[in-house]
């Protein structure tokens, strides 16, 4: 498993990983959570709804190099967006996330 994988894993064995875009809605509103995870393949409907909602509370929002299934064997739920509601492990992934984009080959 990779870094990343590995570190949603615990995340969400932490309790700090909310999985589902209505638990993610609710926490990026309540200010609870500042950094918004997307699956690569989610749907090009649900991308826009949860930007506008991070737009409008100032969460910070970043794409995945992994698919659904993906999380779904990191994190023990199939999701395509994810709410991470410790600011310490938010940076951790946020920085993951980068570096994991900057390795993925440009099609």
């Amino acid at each position: 498993m990779n870094k990343l994988a590995s570190m949603l894993s615990l995340t969400k064995k932490a309790g700090k990983l909310l999985l589902g875009f209505d638990v993610a809605k609710e926490a990026v509103e309540k200010k609870k959570a500042g950094l918004v995870l997307l699956a690569k393949d989610l749907s090009p409907k649900s991308r826009k709804e949860i930007a506008l909602v991070c737009e409008k509370s100032g969460a910070l929002m970043k794409e995945l190099p992994l698919t659904m299934d993906e999380i779904w064997f990191a994190a023990g739920k199939r999701a395509g967006i994810l709410a991470v509601t410790d600011e310490g492990l938010a940076k951790k992934l946020a920085q993951l996330t980068d570096d994991k984009n900057k390795e993925e080959p440009a099609l």
